[in-house]
């Protein structure tokens, strides 16, 4: 049996990991798409480094992008097996795989204009709406903890990782040349007491251990101080100062928790009077979802669920999918909230609505997630007297706050928390993808100070064989 690292190797998208067994068979755990990876990013996303002829299944841990967003483009290149995830993963796929083809199509056909203008080569995308209806058809979908038969000797486990609705980790049994591999991919690891999800749940005892590293450098706020420290940001910002506040926020999971956590503040009386807005087409889709599959939430908002019918819709709440109610909301200046897509501030609305907020002190920029450091979202972060959008450079003058509480990734207390499911001494060997390589160096200090031994942190493309 191999292993190979083709995707979230050193870096914290693409998630693509290939596992080759030796009758022949290919399994590949879950078809990322890289992002914000500057000028890489493409090149990146039009070579997969395998065959996709050669893969018999994927394993999809999740719906985000970084972790799906490759599968139309792996049925278009001739992947004809089945793509194995839960149902909640399955019903956000088709909305964001759709939304992804439509954001790739618009931006070919920008650019297509200027390259024709200089006699260049025309661009195709990546795959087209008419790709994504053809990639779905290969779905299929289990509940969790229920085990699956993906081949004659390969068992399939999912199990509750509490990261976004849906989310799972892996978990294979492999009859591999008379041997058993018992193999743990964590996909993202979620957080305990979140807003919205159940905690983490435990999985199997594994031999071979493939783990998230966002955050191994570092500690989260609790998630119980989150709510009021939002409050108090939009005071400051939307009562005090009578300015925007511009919230960058992934459409699946961190929007559905800001929304939640405001409901929260609205129903105790606490919400200031003022319009919070929430413009995405993709994070409107997405909350009906959420909506559809309430009873995979944790027990306090299915609780909540039976006292109010709608836990993501109050008073003040506006849900903008037209282009031109967007465009709008820039056209005053009005003290308001503002929460768009994408997190990582790459691409999207919320691009505009920075553009248009971030010279203006009256104004914060509120970050509630990791982003990549090459993106706009991670140069905010930084901290940044000057950045590009739109190709113009623009004075950071709005004030930028971040609140890493509503992250939907564990810090490294909550991961080890989630890892103490393992007798350390039976993993053979350990894996950290998905991450920066000085978070994952300082997560392989940590994990091996808590008995974890043979820990790898494989680069791109980089290959390991089990006996």
């Amino acid at each position: 049996m191999q292993i190979d690292f083709f995707g979230a190797a050193r870096t914290v998208t693409g998630s693509k990991h290939l596992i080759s067994l030796s009758d022949g068979k290919k399994i590949l755990l879950d078809c990322g798409m890289y992002q914000g990876m500057g000028k890489e990013t493409d090149p990146l996303n039009r070579h997969f480094g395998f065959d996709p002829r050669e893969i018999d299944a994927v394993i999809l841990s999740h719906a985000h992008i970084d972790h799906s967003g490759l599968l139309p483009r792996l049925v278009n290149e001739g992947f004809k097996g089945k793509i194995f995830c839960t149902p909640a993963t399955l019903d956000l796929c088709e909305i964001m795989l759709k939304d992804s083809a439509r954001i790739q199509e618009a931006d070919v056909k920008f650019l297509n204009k200027k390259r024709d203008k200089k006699g260049l080569d025309r661009l195709n995308p990546l795959y087209t709406e008419e790709d994504v209806e053809k990639c779905l058809k290969h779905f299929v979908a289990f509940g969790f903890d229920q085990p699956i038969r993906v081949f004659g000797n390969v068992e399939l486990l999912f199990t509750d990782n509490g990261h976004i609705l849906g989310s799972a980790a892996v978990f294979l049994t492999i009859q591999d040349d008379e041997k058993e591999h018992k193999i743990a991919f964590t996909g993202d690891i979620g957080r305990y007491n979140s807003p919205l999800l159940n905690d983490p749940k435990s999985f199997p005892q594994c031999d071979i251990l493939i783990c998230e590293s966002t955050y191994g450098d570092r500690l989260h706020d609790t998630v119980e101080d989150s709510a009021q420290h939002l409050l108090e940001i939009i005071n400051e910002t939307c009562v005090r100062r009578k300015g925007r506040l511009i919230i960058p926020a992934f459409s699946l999971g961190r929007t559905q928790e800001l929304v939640y956590s405001l409901n929260m503040l609205d129903q105790h009386g606490l919400l200031p009077k003022i319009k919070i807005y929430v413009d995405s087409p993709l994070s409107y889709s997405a909350t009906n979802i959420v909506r559809k599959h309430v009873n995979c939430l944790n027990e306090r908002v299915r609780k909540t669920a039976e006292q109010d019918p709608d836990p993501f819709g109050f008073e003040h709440l506006v849900y903008i999918t037209d282009k031109r109610d967007s465009q709008a909301l820039n056209e005053n200046n009005e003290p308001c909230v503002i929460i768009s897509a994408s997190g990582m501030a790459e691409a999207g609305r919320i691009r505009h609505h920075i553009a248009h907020a971030i010279s203006h002190t009256q104004n914060t920029i509120l970050m509630v997630g990791y982003a990549e450091p090459h993106s706009l979202g991670g140069q905010l972060r930084a901290g940044k007297k000057e950045v590009k959008i739109f190709g113009e450079l623009h004075s950071v003058r709005a004030e930028v706050k971040i609140i890493d509480s509503f992250s939907a990734h564990g810090d490294y207390n909550e991961m080890l928390r989630y890892l103490s499911c393992q007798d350390t001494s039976k993993i053979k060997k350990v894996f950290l993808v998905h991450g920066d390589y000085e978070a994952q160096t300082a997560w392989k200090q940590r994990l091996h100070d808590q008995g974890f031994k043979n820990i790898e942190i494989p680069d791109s493309s980089d290959h390991f064989i089990f006996g």
